[in-house]
């Protein structure tokens, strides 16, 4: 059975910006995990489901035979119990008549059903897909998240622009082509590359770029779980799948761009979440730029202000801001304009000309110019 993509791990994927970017640690194939699960699921309920219409039918017809055998072993006899029994047994006969009949309609009911059911990647290797042609892929030890970290920073030094490459293509032709002449890239490293590849496309906003990438990843996904559900080498099979691709029937291409969307759609949010996290992150580091001697935001600070002190900044009037604090409750504003201090938005000079300290009333000294931005915009 082939899976399909296990979109939770996302949530432990750490995108970043620096050069490490292309070794993210991701077993591929189990992105495709969850919903494969749902789907069997679904699938095994069926099956469930189709199992007990069978056993109920095949009780109905044990019972059914019975009662026509009683019919028949009555009818020899022309007693009045005998007749009293024979009716019975021939009203039991005619329930269980319907019976049957009620339990074939719900089977046949149940098999349009199952033939209405869309292919997906889970059924795509029951037809047309033969592993008799293509070397049987032994079964290898589990590596460690180091060796697949090394292992894939080793692959995409080796194979980057060729991989790049594929991603861009557009034809199965092609496609296959360019696979048969670098087999090497018919593996998990690619697919992994690729997957970071659409996440970087869709942060940078290169929408068109990010949707062909997709179409690429999910060919590669296809092959490597093609491969997995066979047993083989994917380099064996990659074939197979274009041959099938090419000649598929609606229902067929409908799995694939089923996979396709779903795939899009993740990424799209995987990117919209590196793009709020670097927000945040470049928000917080221009708020550290801006904070005062005493550790405090001066935006913050002005956003606290009463309206009155909200004007003498941004008029940087002085006289103005001195006359707003007279009126005020004298707690209040040494609360405030100690908050002033602490976030640089009002600087006290304590020194006269010639270097005496004096205690009248501080100068204002513009030092920041976020509030009047902040209220500007």
């Amino acid at each position: 059975v082939m899976s399909r993509i296990d979109y939770s791990v996302w949530d432990h994927i750490e995108v970043s910006d620096d050069e490490d970017d292309t070794h993210p640690n991701i077993d591929t194939p189990s992105l495709f995990r969850w919903r494969h699960q749902a789907r069997v699921e679904r699938m095994e309920d069926f099956e469930k489901k189709s199992e007990e219409m069978n056993k109920a039918l095949g009780e109905c017809r044990r019972k059914l035979a019975e009662a026509q055998k009683k019919v028949q072993e009555l009818s020899l006899s022309s007693t009045d119990d005998a007749k009293a029994e024979r009716s019975k047994a021939q009203a039991e006969e005619k329930k269980l008549k319907k019976e049957e009949r009620d339990w074939e309609k719900k089977m046949a009911e149940l098999h349009r059903e199952e033939k209405k059911m869309p292919w997906n990647v889970d059924t795509l290797s029951k037809e047309g897909f033969s592993k008799s042609v293509v070397n049987v892929k032994p079964d290898s030890a589990e590596e460690t998240e180091e060796e697949k970290e090394k292992k894939h920073k080793t692959f995409v030094e080796k194979y980057e622009k060729q991989i790049k490459h594929f991603g861009m293509m557009r034809r199965w032709d092609d496609s296959q082509k360019y696979l048969s002449d670098n087999s090497d890239l018919v593996c998990e490293e690619t697919a992994n590359y690729l997957v970071i590849m659409c996440i970087d496309l869709e942060v940078e906003e290169k929408h068109s770029l990010m949707e062909q990438v997709a179409h690429q990843t999910i060919v590669m996904q296809f092959i490597l779980e093609l491969a997995k559900s066979l047993k083989v080498d994917p380099r064996g099979c990659f074939r197979q799948f274009f041959a099938k691709i090419k000649t598929a029937d609606q229902q067929y291409q409908d799995a694939f761009n089923d996979e396709l969307e779903s795939f899009k759609e993740r990424v799209r949010g995987r990117a919209k979440i590196r793009i709020e996290k670097a927000m945040k992150e470049y928000e917080e580091e221009e708020r550290q730029k801006r904070l005062g001697p005493g550790g405090l935001d001066p935006v913050d600070v002005y956003e606290s202000l009463p309206a009155e002190m909200q004007k003498c900044f941004d008029d940087k009037d002085i006289g103005m801001l001195q006359e707003v604090i007279s009126k005020m409750d004298p707690t209040e504003a040494k609360v405030h304009m100690k908050k002033c201090i602490e976030s640089g938005l009002w600087v006290p000079n304590s020194k006269t000309d010639d270097g005496d300290e004096k205690e009248e009333d501080p100068t204002y000294e513009e030092v920041k110019q976020e509030p009047e931005e902040t209220k500007k915009e």
